[in-house]
């Protein structure tokens, strides 16, 4: 079984933000970029989490959440089902993630393992697209996983066209930008049918990888007020609905 990537992340990720702070009922302090106002909040969780208070994470204003589903060709999150179902049945529009290893199976083979095991969509309101999370090795020094620029791209490539014929949508792409001009290139293939999900731990959501215009969810910090990393919705309630429904 392949060790949950959530812990190595956040070890990994001890990036400063510049962030504005708010108070929470005049005690808890939950660190939030200036750019969050008005925008739906959500995070994303692993089997790190384990099993969610998700009437809490609700109560907090938890309005969407990605779980992690798979890893590489073999890993499935041992908990996903408590989360994913648990968010649901809470009132919370969820979706789920893969986190890619590129170098040990096929972008197909993967995408086929992640939609077996919990990265399906329909639409129905309350389900995401499936979203791919590619970002620098957390095993190895090889941070692009041992493929040349061009290989990547055609990794990603695949895992999509997979990832579309089983479910019918291209999927969300979660990376930073500084991971994604290292290891494809800044390749602007994707750019006009995949969702950006980017992640930068910052004030702001900075550059953006070539041609995205705009992110769909920035993932600002790996811990606040709701369990699991930190997200926002680049949008309102009502179109992030619109999203989800396709």
């Amino acid at each position: 079984m392949a060790i949950d990537r959530k812990s190595s992340r956040q070890r990994a990720r001890l990036v400063a933000a510049s962030v504005a702070t708010l108070a929470l009922g005049g005690t808890a302090l939950v660190e939030v970029p200036a750019a969050a106002a008005g925008k739906p909040k959500g995070h994303d969780v692993s089997s790190h989490q384990k099993n969610v208070n998700w009437s809490s994470a609700k109560s907090k204003g938890a309005e969407f959440v990605y779980v992690k589903a798979t890893e590489s060709h073999t890993y499935r999150n041992p908990y996903f089902a408590q989360q994913y179902n648990g968010a649901r049945n809470a009132g919370i529009i969820r979706g789920a993630y893969h986190f890619a290893l590129p170098h040990t199976s096929s972008g197909t083979e993967q995408a086929a393992h992640f939609v077996r095991n919990g990265g399906g969509w329909r639409a129905d309101g309350w389900t995401l697209p499936p979203a791919l999370d590619i970002e620098y090795n957390p095993y190895d020094k090889k941070k692009c996983y041992g493929l040349s620029k061009s290989g990547m791209v055609g990794w990603i490539r695949a895992f999509s066209d997979e990832v579309k014929r089983q479910t019918g949508r291209r999927p969300v792409i979660y990376t930073n930008y500084n991971w994604w001009k290292t290891c494809t290139g800044n390749s602007a293939a994707f750019a006009a049918n995949h969702p950006l999900w980017l992640a930068r731990y910052s004030g702001s959501a900075g550059s953006l990888p070539s041609g995205w215009k705009f992110w769909t969810f920035w993932q600002y910090d790996n811990s606040g007020s709701l369990p699991g990393d930190q997200n926002l919705f680049n949008g309102s309630l009502s179109q992030l609905k619109t999203f989800a429904r396709g």
